[in-house]
């Protein structure tokens, strides 16, 4: 999988850099693929695995009453680059990706319409509390830390992985240990499971009798990505879809250093929140009637698919 800042504009969103998006999964929506800071986002692919979905009312019959009645759902989405949620093509375009096409096709399946809006990664998870959104998207992943105050209904497995310059030579394979980051500077999002990972685990490399790594951490999507290319920091953690589509593409010149550590990422409700069973069985209808998988293969994310989703799975160790 998802940074401090208000509700970003749709032009930062097309800054594309890294996604911190599953920032908070550690992950993580989640979700980014992103491109060098300035670049145009990616057209959407043009298939619509979403179209054909239709209300199974089993499935509808488990929201409250007053959600049935009402017909709507408050999404509080973080917007951050592919292929989690992203702005293709220009900010007259409405946000594609993974997490915005599973999330319409649960509204879909539910019989409800999706009310989006948009919201900066770091806002979400608090304003589930206070009744401002109903749901929240962007690569959250289940950790033990949010299970005290957040209920989540998971639909695929993120995680955390690391990405260098492309011709660097600061790191050269798979990072399985942090102390192979011992002296250098890793970039991350604010806000995130990876700075809580980075930050927590810091004291590694004095254990291990090493010079300590340093973390820089960024509030807006390009700001990592252009902090990589002009050599300010020598690594970027986050999540592993965000970072392994972003070396794909040949103009953003990274190379995936692989996963470190996977994540459940789930839809985010307060606590205690009635329309878990709803989403959770709305879930695993999808990826009963294959719209599910449809969706993963339209994104490049099919590693990463669930054979049922859960309600509050314990974090993976």
């Amino acid at each position: 999988m998802n940074l401090p800042r208000t509700t970003r504009p749709r032009s930062t969103a097309l800054a594309l850099a890294l996604l911190p998006l599953l920032g908070l999964t550690a992950c993580g929506s989640g979700d980014g693929a992103p491109s060098p800071a300035g670049a145009r986002a990616p057209a959407a692919p043009s298939d619509d695995p979403v179209a054909g979905v239709r209300a199974v009312d089993s499935v509808a019959a488990l929201l409250p009453a007053d959600v049935r009645k009402g017909g709507t759902i408050r999404i509080g989405s973080s917007i951050g680059s592919p292929p989690g949620a992203y702005y293709p093509n220009g900010q007259d375009k409405p946000p594609a990706g993974q997490d915005i096409d599973v999330a319409d096709a649960v509204a879909k399946v539910l019989g409800v319409k999706a009310n989006r809006q948009d919201a900066s990664f770091e806002t979400i998870l608090p304003a589930l509390g206070s009744g401002k959104y109903d749901v929240g998207t962007g690569n959250f992943g289940v950790t033990a830390e949010r299970l005290k105050t957040i209920d989540f209904v998971t639909y695929i497995n993120d995680g955390q992985g690391f990405a260098v310059r492309t011709g660097s030579t600061v790191l050269k394979k798979r990072v399985g240990d942090l102390t192979q980051l011992c002296g250098l500077t890793i970039g991350t999002g604010a806000g995130t499971t990876f700075e809580r990972t980075l930050t927590a685990q810091k004291g590694v490399c004095a254990k291990a009798g090493k010079k300590p790594y340093d973390v820089k951490v960024y509030s807006e999507n390009g700001a990592v990505t252009t902090a990589l290319q002009q050599g300010r920091i020598d690594v970027v953690m986050s999540t592993i879809n965000g970072l392994r589509h972003q070396a794909a593409q040949p103009e953003a010149r990274t190379t995936f250093l692989g996963e470190y550590h996977r994540l459940d990422v789930g839809f985010a409700f307060k606590k205690g929140s009635p329309l878990t069973p709803a989403f959770q069985a709305a879930v695993n209808q999808l990826i009963k009637d294959g719209t599910y998988a449809r969706i993963l293969q339209k994104w490049g994310t099919k590693a990463s698919a669930i054979d049922a989703s859960r309600i509050n799975p314990p974090e993976h160790r």
